[in-house]
């Protein structure tokens, strides 16, 4: 099968290249290779459209509202408009549940809104894993490096390569709309970090995020799906890594695949 996969050197997109490419044709689109997905002109002859470029980050939309609506909701309906029969599973965000919330949120949820016959929106929760980004609370709690927790806030995390089996679930299916992706688990940031014994200060706050962004797997469990990897026992098996060799070894990874 001939895959286009959108934000392919991206965190979630490197990972699900190296799940994919073992048994299908995978032919990466991403914007540090100058490919812009409101401009470049797509590839020909594909026949799947997974879709993970775009902006991504409440704090930064905050900013930025304008250049989140181009590339996540022009961006895709360019995609959307290239692929009108093509089947397209593509990123959406637990955030689309409040777009009321932030902009990225409400980026999101209008690409939901989009036209499309043959098109899932995945709804992830919290990702993490290798190679995630390094001011995500679970690269914080690997390095022991938290200051500030929000004492209300409750997520739903998930592991990247989790992700990848999800979405690969999606490719073998006809389903059509939209799907919440995680583990269906609520985990209250605190008590992670009082679990690892980790410092930090509390505060209250955060009326531009959800509260609580746990999934309803329902529809996922349906076709047999379930998350495998537990995030306590994924937090201490890597407390102890050495992360500056692990960064030099993702990196080169992804430069000689």
């Amino acid at each position: 099968m001939n895959i286009l996969l959108t934000g392919s050197d991206g965190f979630v997109g490197s990972h699900l290249f190296y799940h994919l490419k073992e048994e299908h044709n995978v032919i990466g689109f991403d914007i540090k290779n100058g490919q812009d997905i409101l401009q470049t002109e797509f590839p020909k002859d594909i026949d799947l459209v997974i879709h993970l470029a775009g902006l991504s980050g409440v704090r930064d939309s905050l900013d930025k509202p304008t250049d989140y609506w181009k590339t996540n909701v022009i961006g895709t309906q360019r995609l959307f408009e290239h692929f009108r029969d093509t089947r397209i599973i593509y990123a959406s965000s637990s955030t689309a549940h409040e777009p009321w919330k932030n902009p990225y949120a409400m980026s999101k949820y209008s690409m939901e809104q989009l036209d499309h016959n043959n098109a899932v929106g995945m709804r992830f929760t919290t990702v993490y894993g290798p190679g995630a980004r390094v001011n995500m609370l679970i690269p914080k709690i690997l390095r022991n490096d938290i200051q500030y927790l929000n004492i209300n806030h409750i997520r739903d995390f998930i592991h990247v390569n989790d992700i990848a089996s999800a979405v690969e679930i999606m490719m073998n299916n006809t389903f059509r709309g939209v799907v919440d992706v995680g583990t269906g688990v609520s985990n209250k940031l605190v008590d992670i970090a009082d679990y690892f014994k980790i410092d930090y200060k509390p505060v209250i706050g955060g009326e531009t995020e959800r509260i609580d962004n746990t999934a309803n797997t329902s529809i996922l469990n349906k076709f047999g799906w379930r998350a495998k990897i537990n995030l306590y026992s994924y937090i201490e098996e890597n407390r102890n890594v050495n992360w500056g060799i692990f960064k030099r070894t993702f990196c080169w990874r992804l430069f000689y695949r």
